[in-house]
């Protein structure tokens, strides 16, 4: 997918931080077997390999952190020994870093299409 040319200094592509959240999240679903859904796990996979993002993936990651951020009040998260299946999620879908970096992305985005 092409993204926009408004979007054309913005980077796509996540951190190292959120890519290394990403493969500690698939390593501990496979350890524990739970955790994440099949999105999430297509997620981690795009964010391990970081690989550019669309505009669309990004605004999907901002609505599940959003949605989500409940999981981080649950017992075990956080635990890498015996994690809940929220704190798995999470790290499918970056961790705090790709948290903090999908929003900063966004507000990229949001400051984009309002000049």
């Amino acid at each position: 997918m092409t993204k926009p040319k408004k979007y054309e200094d913005i980077d796509f592509k996540p951190p190292a931080s959120a890519a290394e959240n990403a493969e500690r999240g698939l390593d501990l679903r496979s350890q524990h077997n739970r955790g994440g859904t099949a999105i999430g796990v297509a997620r981690a996979r795009d964010l391990k390999n970081r690989v550019k993002l669309s505009p669309n993936t990004i605004e999907r990651m901002v609505s599940y952190f959003a949605r989500h951020a409940v999981d981080k009040d649950a017992e075990n998260f956080g635990n890498d020994d015996d994690p809940s299946a929220g704190y798995i999620a999470w790290l499918l879908w970056g961790g705090d870093e790709g948290h903090e970096w999908a929003q900063s992305v966004k507000n990229s985005m949001d400051e984009a299409d309002n000049s």
